[in-house]
């Protein structure tokens, strides 16, 4: 098929990326350990570590965990949060050869039980703020294997105890808890805590993992907001093609920092999650360094971190620039190193767009990707000077393809189901062929449910998801396209449109509307809508609210808007 959105890429950008220069994402990751070893890896609550730690510690786990013996290709959930412990985890069971599956640590019992279930992980390292939801749930699991973190664990000898003493008795942050030391069948579980696998394992020695690029690395579940969660299934290979196709993406932007070692990287957005995960890797092919927030939505400490430091890559999702643009000491901060604000996980508003190039002087550059294609799929070109509204141009090696629903694909400028092939590409979903069978075209292309068009020079626009759309007398109505004209009104931070059930014309529209200005009135919006939406786009209802409900990354959960209108 004719590639048109090549002739739109950056100077520099090369058209495809070559993942079979590493074995796999452990030899990545160790090529980086060994390159970097004395420069600065990530820094979390004002205390560093080197990648020679990050290289050391995960060894160290990662031994402690083939010595449980483990077979080849076991599972193993990791539930924590944006901490020091993550990385080490996550590199530790990739380099002894297991497969990652990143748990949300905000699961609700039910929702544990069902991936711990699911991905048949036997082994899990949580954080102790959690373990209560794991002891509801654990026997209904596979589990035998457990090490529990506390947050100070690899924060210093003293100033680590004092955070977990803060965490523990003053914040009162971790409900008490009691995991059972043996399953239904009366077989022992391993209970230990995280200190102790890093003291075990550092006498014991790793073996070199055998895991190729064809080989499982993580099993990464998808949001789960309809139905269900499902595992995707992510092979070295894919991985280590996100990474690449990343790299060369944002290269142009960075060169001005001269020696990438130099980058701050914001870790704000849970490293379980996809988006942030491939950059957390992108970050380690660098040798750059991330600033780890493990709770950003305490606004005034994530702040607070961002003036202590340069900072140079900050991808967030739009509730969260939303959110910083809030806050009243934002806009003092030193904006001149910001190489890029990469928006993602969401559609990004061309009102909170317009609102942090002023602040900031950087525009928001807007991608798209999914947990099925390690977040890597189309990006606006990095050198952007504005906000385009659109997606983006396909990454190096990816096609994108705009296809009926028969599998067919259309013309430049016709809307239908955005389709996507490339080296990123899950190789399906976990145990469920049914599912993955229905996930790809005939010809290779991976449905994602997102309806889109294509220009003539390759930029996507996404015009909505499918199951979102709202049906009006007829004619279709994508929430998207209200949402982005409806956070242009002055006084509105953020909103959200769904359909409600109309006996007259089959759907009516509804608006729930979160305002900053107080004295913004119901008529005042309709107005607005009247002024900037054809007819039938009108909403019918205006609700205003306080917040809108949101999944631990920041979407918007419409499906709850429209169970509880």
């Amino acid at each position: 098929m004719t590639q048109p959105w090549l002739q739109a890429y950056p100077e520099g950008v090369p058209h495809d990326v070559h993942p079979e220069e590493f074995r796999s994402v452990a030899h990545l990751l160790e090529d980086s350990f060994k390159r970097n070893a004395s420069s600065r890896f990530a820094v979390c609550m004002d205390r560093w570590m080197t990648y020679s730690d990050v290289d050391h510690a995960s060894a160290a786990v990662g031994a402690w965990l083939q010595h449980l013996g483990l077979p080849a290709g076991s599972r193993v959930a990791i539930m924590l949060p944006n901490v020091p412990q993550f990385a080490v985890t996550m590199a530790a069971v990739l380099r002894a050869g297991y497969i990652c599956v990143n748990v949300n640590p905000l699961y609700t019992p039910r929702e544990l039980q069902h991936q711990l279930k699911d991905s048949g992980a036997t082994t899990i390292v949580i954080l102790e703020n959690f373990a209560k939801i794991l002891q509801e749930v654990i026997d209904e699991t596979p589990i035998e294997h457990v090490a529990v973190a506390s947050m100070g664990d690899m924060l210093g000898f003293v100033y680590g105890n004092w955070i977990t003493f803060a965490v523990r008795h003053l914040a009162r942050m971790v409900p008490a808890f009691k995991l059972p030391r043996h399953d239904k069948s009366g077989r022992e579980r391993t209970l230990v805590s995280f200190k102790h696998v890093l003291a075990a394992g550092q006498r014991m020695s790793l073996k070199p993992t055998t895991a190729d690029l064809k080989s499982t690395a993580f099993l990464q579940y998808t949001g789960g907001t309809t139905g269900l969660s499902k595992g995707a299934v992510l092979t070295h290979g894919n991985i280590v093609a996100a990474i690449l196709q990343a790299e060369a993406w944002f290269t142009p932007a960075i060169r001005r920092v001269g020696d990438v070692r130099r980058i701050n990287c914001i870790a704000a957005l849970p490293l379980y999650h996809i988006f942030a995960l491939t950059l957390c890797l992108l970050s380690i092919r660098w040798g750059a360094h991330m600033t780890l927030i493990p709770n950003p939505r305490d606004i005034d400490k994530f702040v607070e971190v961002l003036k202590k430091r340069p900072f140079h890559l900050l991808p967030a999702v739009n509730t969260l620039f939303n959110a910083l643009l809030q806050h009243p000491h934002f806009k003092s901060l030193d904006f001149s190193n910001l190489c890029v604000s990469q928006a993602g996980g969401m559609a990004a508003s061309e009102g909170t767009a317009k609102r942090w190039q002023e602040v900031t002087g950087c525009a928001m550059v807007e991608g798209w990707g999914m947990s099925e294609t390690c977040a890597i799929g189309t990006n606006n070109p990095v050198t952007a000077t504005q906000f385009s509204g659109n997606i983006g141009l396909p990454l190096p090696g990816i096609e994108i393809a705009i296809k009926d629903d028969a599998g067919t694909s259309l013309a430049l400028g016709e809307t239908g189901e955005i389709c996507i092939k490339g080296p990123n590409v899950m190789t399906g979903y976990y145990m469920q062929a049914e599912e993955t069978a229905k996930a790809f075209t005939t010809d290779g292309f991976m449905r994602t449910g997102d309806i889109g068009v294509m220009d003539a020079q390759g930029f996507t626009r996404i015009v909505d998801r499918k199951k979102d759309m709202i049906l009006v007398s007829g004619f279709n109505v994508f929430p998207n396209e209200l949402e982005n004209v409806i956070s242009l009104c002055p006084g509105v931070i953020e909103c959200a449109a769904v359909g409600v059930p109309d006996e007259k014309q089959g759907e009516s529209i509804k608006v729930f509307v979160v305002r900053s200005d107080v004295t913004l009135t119901e008529d005042d919006i309709a107005k607005y809508c009247r002024e900037n939406l054809t007819g039938y786009k009108h909403p019918k209802y205006i609700e205003f609210r306080d917040e809108l409900p949101k999944t631990n990354v920041g979407k918007v959960l419409r499906r709850e808007l429209r169970a509880h209108p």
